[in-house]
């Protein structure tokens, strides 16, 4: 089936020379049935992700390379829209760091025309290359990881209210102002909030389902869900939304942690304990599930899932209030006059 419409992919990426070829490559596939332009957004690579997209886009007129100067994956979408969807009925984000199937975004049209949906969204599944990148993904798809989250589960089609951006019509995207690029993470709940607030329909399509590839390292993991803790905190305070109680079950750890430290109130300590023990458990019962011995190491990685979200949940908190304190303190006059000509 021929669709007689335009359809946009974006693809922001910064440093994925692994993956960006391979990724670019699926979708050349998708344009027998689909007028579909496929829009690279470089953030800056320093590998060779920059050559690889060139050399293809070169060969292929459905390719574009965009220079995404701000970075991040909001601004990436946004620049990709403002500067190639004039003309194009869906917007379809697609992550360098995922394994997509085939069909995939003739799959995501036919679910929107199908649905009349507003933005469609799938289901994901962490899968690991390396032995630590497979003990995160056995962590990131449990309940201890992922919280219960509808997108990060086997799921029948269903209208929600937040899922893993898939697809978006282009009008309803441009109704609502795109991407906060103030948000590094966690734009896609923030967008999500505002397009169910202006009456958009979201669903979650269980005929499609992606692969994501968890971060390599310890370190790497720590910043990126530090960084989801930030950013839900950001959400929330922008849009005065209170977190639903799996979003924010981490959040009590870092005030856990101090406040045991203080004289007297050792016994929060206990608390601690008790978290610990609950996710090295479950590590093992994930070990038994799996049959595989290494994943029972996957409760202390959601340890330090749990334990960064807070950190950064706070840490913004603290980074806002600060900065409003700030704005109404008045300046010290010290005596220095600055001369205006």
């Amino acid at each position: 089936m021929k669709f007689d419409f335009k359809v946009l992919a974006v693809v922001p990426c910064l440093n994925e020379a692994a993956y960006i070829g391979g990724i670019i490559e699926r979708l050349l596939l998708e344009t027998e049935d689909l007028d579909l332009h496929i829009a690279v957004v470089d953030g800056g690579s320093a590998d060779e992700t920059v050559r690889i997209v060139s050399e293809l886009a070169a060969r292929h007129p459905q390719v574009s390379l965009l220079e995404n100067p701000r970075r991040i994956q909001s601004a990436a979408l946004n620049l990709a829209m403002a500067s190639l969807g004039s003309d194009v009925r869906y917007l379809i984000r697609i992550d360098a760091h995922a394994g997509y199937p085939a069909h995939y975004c003739r799959d995501l049209v036919e679910e929107a025309e199908r649905t009349n949906a507003d933005s469609v969204v799938v289901s994901m599944e962490s899968v690991g290359h390396s032995r630590f990148e497979q003990i995160v993904a056995s962590a990131q798809n449990s309940l201890i990881g992922n919280g219960g989250s509808a997108h990060r589960n086997l799921a029948e089609g269903r209208w929600i209210d937040h899922g893993h951006h898939a697809l978006m019509r282009a009008s309803a995207f441009l109704a609502v102002g795109g991407y906060d690029e103030g948000f590094s993470h966690n734009e896609d709940a923030e967008l999500d909030f505002r397009l169910t607030r202006a009456g958009f329909r979201i669903w979650l399509t269980g005929r499609v389902r992606i692969k994501y590839f968890p971060r390599s390292s310890l370190a790497s993991l720590f910043r990126q869900y530090f960084d989801y803790g930030r950013g839900r905190t950001r959400n929330s305070l922008k849009n005065r939304a209170i977190p639903r109680l799996r979003q924010i079950v981490p959040a009590p750890l870092v005030p856990l942690v101090v406040l045991s430290i203080v004289p007297g109130m050792h016994w929060l300590s206990a608390g601690i304990l008790l978290w610990a023990t609950a996710c090295i458990t479950y590590g093992f019962i994930i070990a038994f599930r799996t049959r595989r011995a290494w994943d029972s190491l996957s409760g202390l990685c959601a340890m330090v899932m749990h334990f960064a979200w807070s950190l950064g949940f706070w840490s913004e908190i603290v980074a806002q209030t600060a900065g409003k304190f700030r704005s109404r303190v008045p300046p010290i006059d010290v005596g220095l006059k600055t001369r205006l000509p």
